[in-house]
């Protein structure tokens, strides 16, 4: 599995959503907070905007897409956002790779990460890996950007994010 990791600090974290970069086409994720909104390019974590004073009327999720408005190069869209609301991201790739959130030891969640569509067979470390364990914080959501080139898992107090390259 050939990825590349980040971890990020976010207290107070509510909510994530993707959105693609308009210049480049890489992925972003924008990331709701208590302390307000933030945006970040999945493939590094590096913060790229932060509204810290959004509009209380629209900065939580909202509607039936559960969307807030995009900051910085997001500006002038909704980004669907799932977490403590609910919504939802990605659970598959278009290449067959899968994700799965289980709670063998409630309220504990654990993330699976399946290359071959979910099947888990066999021993951890060729086709399935247990890529996070929450023994520390809420889940609040897991899943795949719509180009499948990353995955976050969010928990109440931080936020992972796996890459992998754009396949075929």
């Amino acid at each position: 599995m050939d990825q590349a990791w980040q971890y990020v600090p976010v207290g107070g974290l509510q909510g994530v959503g993707f959105g693609t970069h308009p210049q480049t086409g890489g992925d972003l994720l924008m990331v709701v907070s208590m302390d307000g909104l933030g945006l970040f390019d999945a493939e590094t974590g590096a913060k790229i905007a932060r509204d810290r004073n959004p509009d209380p009327d629209d900065a939580e999720p909202s509607g039936p897409e559960l969307s807030c408005p995009g900051i910085g190069v997001l500006a002038g869209s909704r980004i669907r956002i799932a977490g403590l609301l609910g919504g939802g991201l990605h659970t598959t790739t278009d290449d067959g790779w899968t994700i799965d959130v289980v709670a063998p030891e409630w309220p504990n969640h654990r993330v699976l990460l399946s290359a071959d569509g979910g099947r888990y067979d066999g021993p951890p470390g060729k086709t399935w890996w247990h890529v996070f364990h929450s023994d520390y914080s809420e889940l609040r959501a897991a899943g795949f950007s719509p180009s499948g080139c990353t995955l976050v898992i969010v928990t109440s107090s931080d936020i992972t994010l796996i890459g992998r390259p754009e396949f075929a």
